[in-house]
């Protein structure tokens, strides 16, 4: 029995896309949007970001350094956080009537501009109990050591964990530190998951 369920938060409840993010930092910077991810790849400044080795403001100047951006601390919040998309892909009343019957976690890799951000503009994430992020526990999936912390939230089982996301290999990483997980396709899809484990919302 599912005791707990647990999603994972970027293109599985919000969407985003990095070129749209690349596009919102190329007029503020010397470089075009297509060499900017490369230039953000090469600096290797964002894997130790997103398990909170580097504080966000420290983040903000050196990443400003890399790109040549000349813009505040709080313009930078908003351009780093433009890859997000308005409208989320699962509808908040599935959230909603799932917490109502279960306990619900959001496991995500993300770092202390993105998350903050995100919590402020999308008012369905209240409908979670715990957060398990990457910054906070300093370590990101597929790292074992994010889906045991997980679990401890979760305070049942493994195998009473249903865990949802949309990246193959976080999945496979689910599933080996036992809990049962499925990768996101769509919501329709999730809620045929949900149906086929006895789930209720």
């Amino acid at each position: 029995m599912i005791k707990t369920v647990v999603f994972d938060l970027g293109n599985v409840i919000v969407p985003f896309d990095l070129a749209r993010g690349y596009a919102a930092l190329g007029p503020n910077c010397p470089y075009p949007p297509a060499e900017i991810p490369h230039r953000i790849a090469a600096s290797g400044l964002v894997p130790p970001f997103e398990v909170g080795q580097i504080p966000p403001r420290e983040f903000a100047a050196r990443l400003s350094a890399v790109l040549g951006l000349d813009v505040d601390y709080a313009r930078f919040c908003e351009l780093w956080s433009s890859i997000f998309l308005p409208q989320t892909l699962v509808p908040e009343s599935l959230l909603e009537g799932l917490r109502r019957r279960h306990r619900m976690l959001l496991l995500s890799n993300t770092d202390a501009i993105h998350f903050p951000w995100v919590r402020e503009r999308y008012p369905l994430l209240g409908h979670f109990d715990d957060y398990v992020l990457s910054y906070q526990v300093g370590a990101a999936k597929p790292d074992p050591r994010i889906f045991q912390v997980a679990v401890e939230r979760a305070g049942c089982r493994p195998g009473e964990c249903f865990f949802t996301d949309d990246i193959p290999p976080n999945v496979e990483a689910a599933r080996q530190a036992g809990l049962d997980a499925v990768r996101f396709e769509n919501a329709a899809q999730l809620e045929r998951e949900l149906t086929a484990r006895g789930l209720e919302w």
